[in-house]
C-alpha cells in the first residue's frame, strides 16, 4: 500500500481531488469511528484514514503512549487498540481482585514509621533507624537500605524516623533527633546531602519533581534545594507564630520553590519574596488537613460549629491570587484527609472523622458523592476518573466504584491506613501503628522479638497480571512460611507449599 500510496498525488473528494496533504488535515477531525467508515469507501480513502499520523495523534488524545514518537510503532492503530484492550482489562482485574499481592515486610527495622511512594516505588522509615527502599515493579524486591549519615560507630541506639519522602529522583527522611538526610536514588546508598534542626521536625515535604526539601521544626521552615553545579544551600527560612501541622511544596514550580504551610489556625504561602504571606486565617479555626496543586491549595476547616452553628468546611484557595475561591462541604465532622494534586481535573476527594468519604466538584459546593466508608474515620483517600481507594483508621482499605457508589471489595490489616497511592495497574497501601513502642515490650528486647502484630505492614498490589510470568518461582519465595492458612481470594496469596 505504501507504492499505491506514492503513486496517489490527488485524493478523490466526492467530484473535487484534493492534494494528500490537504484531504489529511480534513481526516484528522475526525474520530476512531468516523475513520473506520471512511477505511471504506475505496481504496484511496482506506489508505488515508489507515494514515500512521492521525492514529497517532488519536493515541496521544486518549493518553496512551504518551512519551513515545510516531516513528516507535509501525501500526499505531493496533497500538491503539492494543492500549485499550489493556485498560479494559485493568479495569475488571481492579473491580474483581484479580492479580497479585505482595507483603513489604522488614523484621530488622522494628516498628514501621512512616510511609511514601512514588511511581511504584516505596520508601519505608522505622523505630530502628533505618530507611528502606522497594520497587515494586519489578518482581525481586531487593530492597537497598539507605545508610543513615550518623555512622553506625555512634554511641547508643539510632533515632527513630519521623518522616521519609520519595520522588522520582530524591529519598528523604526526617528523625526524631532533628537530622534530615537526603539520597539520590540514581546513585549509591549514601546520603548526598544532610542537615539538621534543633528540634523536632514537625512536617517534611519533597517537590513532586526536581530537588527541593522543606522541613518544619519549632517555628521555622527550611527550604533546601541543590544550585547550578549541584551544591545543596538553604534558600529559604521562614520564621512563623505557630507549629507546622502540615507542609506542601507547590508543584510545577520552574523558580524559586513555594511552600503552603499550615500552623494550627493559619496557612502560610511561602515564598521568597514574600516572607510571611499568610493565605488564610481565621482565629480558633485550625486546619484539619491539607493538599496543593499546580494553582490551588484546598484544606480542611474545624470551624467552632457548637457556638456559631456552622459546619466544618472545605476551603479552595487560588495560589496566585490568594483569593478564596469555594467553600465546599458542610460536615459535623473534622475532614481528616483530603486529596487535590492526584485528583481529576476539577476533583477533589477528602475523608472525615464522621466515617464519610465525600468527592467535590470544584466548581460547585456541595458534594457529589457522599460513600459511608470506615467505622473510625477515613485516614487516607485517593482517586481517578472511575474508581476510589479509601483508607480508615481500623485498618480498612476499600476500593470504590465512584459511579455507582458500591464497595467492590475490601482488605483489613491491624493499624490505620496511613498511605495509599495507586495508578492504573498497582496499588501501594501502608497500616502504620500509632503506638512505636507498644506495652510489653522493652527497648532491651532482642531485634526479632518486637511481636509482628505490632509492626505495621505495607502491600503493594499488582493488577496487570499479564506481566506476571506464570511459571515464576516467585509467587512461592514472595509468601512467609508463617501464613496459616491458604486464603485465595483472586490473588496471589497462596501458602507456599500449595503449588509446590
Amino acid at each position: 500500500s505504501s507504492s499505491f500510496q506514492n503513486e496517489i498525488n490527488e485524493v478523490p473528494f466526492f467530484d473535487v481531488q484534493l492534494p494528500y496533504e490537504l484531504a489529511l488535515k480534513i481526516f484528522q477531525y475526525l474520530g476512531k469511528t468516523e475513520l473506520g467508515r471512511c477505511a471504506q469507501v475505496s481504496r484511496t480513502w482506506k489508505v488515508l484514514a489507515e494514515d500512521e499520523v492521525l492514529w497517532y495523534r488519536l493515541c496521544q488524545q486518549e493518553g496512551y503512549l504518551l512519551d513515545t514518537s510516531i516513528s516507535d510503532r509501525s501500526c499505531w492503530k493496533l497500538a491503539l487498540k492494543n492500549c485499550r484492550a489493556r485498560e479494559r482489562t485493568l479495569k475488571t482485574n481492579w473491580k474483581n481482585r484479580i492479580g497479585a499481592v505482595s507483603q513489604l515486610g522488614y523484621e530488622l527495622g522494628k516498628i514501621l514509621c512512616d510511609v511514601h511512594s512514588c511511581d511504584g516505588v516505596v520508601i519505608a522509615g522505622y523505630t530502628s533507624g533505618e530507611v528502606r527502599l522497594w520497587d515494586a515493579r519489578t518482581w525481586d524486591y531487593t530492597a537497598p537500605i539507605l545508610e543513615p549519615a550518623h555512622s553506625p560507630g555512634d554511641a547508643g541506639p539510632q533515632p527513630h524516623v519521623s518522616f521519609v519522602r520519595i520522588n522520582s529522583s530524591l529519598a528523604v527522611a526526617a528523625y526524631e533527633d532533628g537530622t534530615i538526610s537526603v539520597w539520590n536514588l540514581m546513585f549509591g546508598r549514601e546520603p548526598i546531602h544532610h542537615y539538621q534542626h534543633n528540634q523536632r521536625i514537625q512536617a517534611l515535604a519533597l517537590g513532586s519533581e526536581g530537588a527541593t526539601v522543606a522541613t518544619a521544626s519549632g517555628f521555622e521552615v527550611k527550604v533546601e534545594s541543590p544550585d547550578d553545579r549541584g551544591v545543596w544551600q538553604t534558600t529559604g527560612t521562614f520564621e512563623i507564630q505557630k507549629l507546622v501541622n502540615f507542609l506542601h511544596l507547590v508543584p510545577g514550580v520552574l523558580q524559586s520553590p513555594v511552600a503552603v504551610a499550615a500552623a494550627e489556625d493559619i496557612v502560610y504561602l511561602l515564598k521568597a519574596e514574600y516572607p510571611g504571606k499568610i493565605l488564610h486565617s481565621v482565629y480558633g479555626q485550625p486546619v484539619t488537613c491539607l493538599d496543593v496543586s499546580a494553582r490551588e491549595a484546598a484544606f480542611g476547616v474545624k470551624t467552632l460549629g457548637w457556638v456559631l452553628n456552622e459546619p466544618n468546611q472545605i476551603l479552595l484557595y487560588n495560589l496566585e491570587t490568594s483569593q478564596c475561591l469555594k467553600k465546599m462541604g458542610n460536615s459535623i465532622g473534622d475532614f481528616t484527609c483530603i486529596n487535590l494534586q492526584n485528583s481529576p481535573p476539577n476533583m477533589l476527594v477528602a475523608g472525615n472523622k464522621d466515617r464519610r468519604v465525600r468527592i467535590f466538584d470544584l466548581r460547585k459546593s456541595e458534594s457529589l458523592c457522599s460513600l459511608y466508608a470506615h467505622q473510625l474515620g477515613v485516614s487516607a483517600v485517593q482517586m481517578d476518573d472511575w474508581k476510589i481507594v479509601s483508607g480508615g483508621e481500623e485498618g480498612l482499605v476499600c476500593v470504590w466504584d465512584q459511579r455507582m457508589g458500591t464497595k467492590l471489595w475490601e482488605m483489613h490489616a491491624r493499624h490505620p491506613v496511613r498511605h495509599i497511592w495507586f495508578n492504573s495497574h498497582s496499588l501501594i497501601t501502608a497500616n502504620i501503628p500509632d503506638e512505636k513502642t507498644p506495652r510489653g515490650t522493652s527497648s532491651m528486647d532482642d531485634e526479632l522479638t518486637t511481636h509482628r502484630k505490632h509492626r505495621g505492614i505495607i502491600y503493594a498490589y499488582e493488577f496487570s497480571v499479564d506481566q506476571l510470568a506464570v511459571e515464576s518461582v516467585l509467587p512461592i519465595c514472595r509468601s512467609s512460611y508463617d501464613e496459616v492458612t491458604g486464603y485465595n481470594y483472586n490473588l496471589g496469596l497462596a501458602v507456599p507449599y500449595d503449588n509446590i
